[in-house]
């Protein structure tokens, strides 16, 4: 059971997950505080402090990229993990270099979500995969990157990609692509 006194910020624009994954921390011991957009994120670290939080990489209408500085700036301390249901190494990296403690994919657990952020070092025992990535993969991982670069405008993307802005969405709806 973590201290009552320990808060954990949520940042994520998809409130169901928020609404599961706050009750599963509190359930834990935590002072959990929610946000669903920059703003808000920005208001509450300002407020509260968080020691602990959750950083969804594509919010509605900002990157979890963009708002990582910003919180880690507000609240030097706090411990953040970035998560997404887009994950590419790019993204990866950059989370990382911004200055988050770890990466996760979705779908992630309570149990997941804690033990990477209490993660102190990296893992030399980290599975290496066999095969490289398919070529989809790298595919969708470009677009990703490209996509970010623009700051998420997918009529810029769609350009820089040299493809139709439909086809691009098409794209980004779909998950992405097993290695």
């Amino acid at each position: 059971m973590q201290d009552a006194e320990t808060r954990l910020l949520i940042v994520d624009d998809d409130e169901m997950f928020c609404h599961v994954l706050s009750r599963a921390l509190g359930r834990r011991g935590y002072e959990v505080l929610v946000a669903h957009d920059a703003e808000q994120a920005l208001s509450l670290a300002r407020r509260h402090r968080p020691e602990l939080a959750t950083l969804d990489l594509k919010l509605e209408h900002s990157s979890g990229l963009k708002l990582l500085p910003e919180l880690l700036n507000m609240v030097p301390s706090c411990r953040i993990v970035v998560l997404t249901g887009y994950s590419s190494i790019a993204t990866a990296v950059e989370a990382i270099k911004l200055g988050a403690v770890n990466y996760l994919c979705k779908p992630a657990d309570a149990d997941e979500i804690l033990a990477a952020l209490d993660q102190q070092q990296g893992d030399p025992d980290a599975e290496v995969a066999e095969s490289p990535p398919s070529i989809n993969r790298i595919a969708w991982e470009h677009i990703q990157k490209v996509l970010q670069e623009h700051d998420g405008n997918i009529s810029a993307t769609a350009r820089a990609l040299g493809m139709h802005r439909r086809t691009l969405q098409r794209k980004l709806q779909k998950r992405p692509v097993r290695r």
